[in-house]
């Protein structure tokens, strides 16, 4: 099958939540057989920080405009068995014109930001959606279950919703060795958005400053340069994914927090969850409804929701916390990863092209 994808990036995990979990679907994908295109917008932030240095698995085109590459890429995608638009792609309600235009293709979007689209969106159009072109698609695949599918189908009118959640590629997330220079008690992977401050404030800032002998490490882009940080927490602008698993090695804990809107619509976990477990790392987390649907608190990962919670969790022992690590990395290799995500798209693509409208599948 030929796949043709319009996505935001691919080339550079800086500053973004998605190239990771493409890179694990597309690699996937590729090794169940299927011809892979990518289209990414070549934009400065990105082009300075790429870190997929050769891209075997799907042919990546950069491209400067859409106009620029308007008549290749539909050409392309008119060639193709399901061309997939998606989320947060700059020129995107223009590309996905386009591609409804087209009668062959399964005609596909994919959301890896469902409840933050569909918030906005009750505001007006985006530059990567038009409410209007919902109900077009053959498939709308979403990065989160729960009320966002819910949402979709009595909203938006969607012919068919499927959950596409987070995902690892365990080739490039397990257990390695620790890395002197990211050792930490408490790591937290994330770049800085506004409605997830309060939690970041409450669960990594505080208990840094009630543990000042303790080594806290941050790893995120887009934080305000005024902000004062406690003298024990380390800053690493960027790390590259082939880094990433010597950071979660190398932390005694790693936290996950989960922006507002995601919570509030439910089954959402973050990619990083699953790559922290494929790496190995005993993981503490707050709380969002289906959050057992994917781990089991308390056996899997522990829960908090303020500093006692994860000052807490870092009470625990050695022993305890590898034993929850070993069961959360089972767990992801069992059900969480790049091929297992895979495996639902195509699922996703053949019912598609046998629904019936409004034909709904929640998590």
């Amino acid at each position: 099958m030929k796949i043709t994808f319009f996505g935001l990036t691919l080339s550079s995990s800086w500053g973004n939540g998605h190239a990771t979990p493409y890179r694990a679907i597309l690699r996937a994908l590729h090794r169940l057989g299927h011809r892979l295109t990518f289209y990414e917008r070549d934009v400065p932030y990105y082009a300075r920080h790429r870190d997929l240095p050769q891209c075997d698995f799907c042919a990546l085109n950069l491209y400067s405009s859409w106009d620029a590459v308007r008549p290749q890429a539909l050409a392309e995608a008119a060639e193709s068995d399901v061309v997939v638009t998606a989320s947060y792609v700059p020129e995107g309600a223009r590309i996905a014109a386009a591609v409804l235009s087209l009668s062959t293709p399964l005609r596909v979007f994919y959301d890896l930001d469902t409840p933050i689209t569909l918030n906005r969106l009750a505001d007006g159009d985006l530059d990567y959606l038009r409410a209007s072109q919902l109900p077009a698609f053959d498939l709308v695949l979403s990065w989160t279950g729960g009320l966002a599918l819910q949402s979709l189908q009595r909203d938006f009118n969607v012919k068919l919703a499927r959950p596409l959640f987070g995902c690892v590629d365990p080739d490039v997330y397990h257990p390695v060795a620790p890395a002197a220079e990211l050792r930490s008690e408490l790591s937290y992977m994330g770049t800085y958005a506004a409605d997830r401050q309060s939690k970041l404030e409450s669960m990594f800032l505080q208990p840094a400053r009630l543990r000042p002998a303790a080594s806290f490490l941050l790893a995120g882009s887009l934080y305000p340069p005024e902000w004062q940080w406690p003298a024990n927490v380390r800053r690493f602008e960027h790390i590259s994914p082939a880094d990433h698993a010597a950071l979660y090695c190398s932390s005694r804990l790693t936290l996950n927090l989960t922006r507002a809107e995601m919570a509030a619509s439910g089954y959402c976990p973050s990619p990083r969850f699953f790559e922290a477990a494929a790496c190995g790392a005993p993981i503490v987390t707050d709380w969002f409804r289906g959050l057992n649907t994917f781990f089991e608190p308390g056996q899997e990962l522990l829960l908090a929701n303020d500093a006692a919670g994860v000052l807490d969790a870092l009470s625990r022992s050695d022993a305890e916390l590898l034993r929850i690590a070993r069961r959360a990395r089972q767990r992801t290799l069992d059900e969480h990863t790049g091929h297992q995500r895979a495996l639902a798209m195509l699922a996703a693509f053949d019912a598609a092209r046998t629904s019936t409208p409004h034909n709904l599948e929640a998590a």
